[in-house]
C-alpha cells in the first residue's frame, strides 16, 4: 500500500486533480484557488469512493488479475499509461477488476468478450460524460448568465447534487435500452432464405449474416461554407439542434441513430418502410426548421454486419455514397430498395439517371417523396 505523510496517502500525478493537467496554463488558472482545489479533490472522494491510495500492481492483485490482464481492461477502459510508483486506484478499480474477471472464471463470456464489453462501456462513457459536462456549463452560460470559466468553477460544486439522479438515468436507461435490443432479436428472425418474421427458427447455424437491415445517411447542406461564418458557439448550437431533430425523428420511427459525424448522421431501420418514412420525416423536419439549411437524406436496404455498435458492408457504403448525389431537401433510394418500396401507395418514387458510384459502378438513383396517407409526425414542442 501507499505509504502515508502526516496522516495523507501519497498521491499519484492525477489523484488530486481528478484527471486535471494543472500544468496547461488555462486549467491551472481556472482551478488555482484553494476553494476550488478543495472542490475537486472532494469531487473525486465522491466519484471514486475513496482518496487513491493503490499502485497498479497493488489494483490488479486485489482484483484477482495479472498486471498484464488488469492492463488490457484498463486500455480498454481508456485508462492513461502509469508507471509502477503512480499511486492511481481504489478499491472501487479492484472490485471492477474482480467482478470482470469473475465473469470469464465462470465462463459467462470468454476474455475477448469480456474486453469488447469493457471497451463499449469505456467508449461511450467517455464520450457520455463529456457531453453531460458540456451541457451543464452551457446551461450555466446561457441561462445562468455567467462566463465559461465561473460556470466550470460552479460546476464542481453542482455535481455533487446531481450524481446519484444522473446515475440512476443512466442505469435505468441501459436497462431500457438493452430490453429494446432484445425485443428487436424476438421480433425479427432472420431466416434461412433471407425472409423475416415472428416465428420461430431452428438453431442450426444455418441463419443468414449479415442482416437484412436499412442504412440511411442524412447531411447538413453547405456545412463547410457556414462552418467559415460562424463562430464556434454557434456552429456547436447549429450542430447540435441538427442531431437532435434527426435523433427525435429517428426514434419517433423506430430506427436507431448508430453515430454522428459532424454534419451527417447515420441511422438504422428495422424495414424498408420504416426507413423510407424516417428518411422523409428527416427531410420534412430539417426543411422546415428555420434555423437549420436543408439537408440532403439517402437510404438503402441490404445486408449488413453489425459491429463495435457500428455497421458495416456494402449497404452502408452504397447509402454514405448516394447522399452526396441527392439534391438539398430531397431523398433518395437505390433501384433495390426502390422495388422493395414499389406498391405501397405511401411512397412516390421516381428513377433518376443512371449515375456512375464509386466502388458500385453504374447506379440508378430514385428519388423518394411523400405518396398517400400521412408521413411520420414528429411532435418537436
Amino acid at each position: 500500500m501507499a505509504s502515508e505523510e502526516q496522516g495523507e496517502p501519497v498521491i499519484g500525478p492525477q489523484t488530486e486533480q481528478l484527471n486535471l493537467n494543472l500544468h496547461n496554463p488555462v486549467q491551472a488558472n481556472l482551478y488555482r484557488s484553494d476553494e476550488s482545489q478543495a472542490a475537486v479533490r472532494a469531487l473525486e472522494r465522491t466519484l471514486l469512493g475513496s482518496e487513491r491510495r493503490l499502485r497498479r500492481r497493488e489494483a490488479a492483485r486485489q482484483g484477482g488479475l495479472s498486471l498484464l490482464s488488469a492492463r488490457k481492461v484498463w486500455r480498454a477502459l481508456g485508462f492513461p499509461n502509469l508507471t509502477d510508483e503512480d499511486v492511481w486506484f481504489t478499491d472501487q478499480d479492484s472490485e471492477a477488476l474482480r467482478v470482470l474477471s469473475t465473469m470469464v472464471v465462470e465462463e459467462k463470456v470468454t476474455e475477448e468478450a469480456a474486453l469488447s464489453l469493457v471497451r463499449s462501456i469505456g467508449q461511450m462513457t467517455d464520450r457520455m460524460v463529456v457531453w453531460q459536462v458540456e451541457a451543464l456549463v452551457e446551461d450555466m452560460v446561457v441561462h445562468g448568465g455567467m462566463t465559461d470559466a465561473t460556470a466550470r468553477r460552479e460546476l464542481l460544486h453542482l455535481l455533487p447534487d446531481l450524481i446519484e439522479a444522473v446515475e440512476k438515468l443512466l442505469v435505468y436507461s441501459w436497462r431500457r435500452q438493452m430490453n429494446a435490443a432484445v425485443q428487436r432479436l424476438a421480433m425479427r428472425v432472420e431466416r434461412p432464405d433471407g425472409s423475416t418474421g415472428t416465428g420461430p427458427v431452428a438453431d442450426d447455424g444455418d441463419t443468414i449474416l449479415p442482416l437484412a437491415r436499412g442504412v440511411g445517411f442524412a447531411d447538413l447542406v453547405s456545412y463547410t461554407s457556414l462552418s467559415r461564418q460562424m463562430n464556434e458557439r454557434t456552429l456547436a448550437n447549429l450542430v447540435q439542434r441538427f442531431e437532435n431533430r434527426c435523433a427525435e425523428v429517428i426514434a419517433v420511427g423506430g430506427g436507431r441513430l448508430i453515430k454522428t459525424i459532424g454534419d451527417e448522421v447515420m441511422f438504422l431501420a428495422e424495414t424498408p418502410q420504416g426507413g423510407a418514412q424516417i428518411s422523409l420525416a428527416l427531410a420534412r423536419a430539417i426543411r422546415d426548421d428555420a434555423e437549420l439549411p436543408q439537408a440532403r437524406v439517402a437510404f438503402v436496404w441490404g445486408r449488413v454486419l453489425p459491429r463495435l455498435g457500428d455497421l458495416y458492408g456494402p449497404t452502408v457504403n452504397l447509402a454514405s455514397r448516394l447522399v452526396a448525389l441527392t439534391e438539398p431537401g430531397g431523398v433518395l433510394v437505390d433501384a433495390s430498395t426502390a422495388a422493395v418500396l414499389a406498391g405501397d401507395e405511401r411512397f412516390i418514387l421516381i428513377p433518376q439517371a443512371t449515375r456512375n458510384v464509386r466502388g458500385f459502378g453504374d447506379v440508378q438513383p430514385v428519388a423518394l417523396s411523400q405518396g398517400v396517407g400521412p408521413g411520420l409526425e414528429v411532435d418537436f414542442e
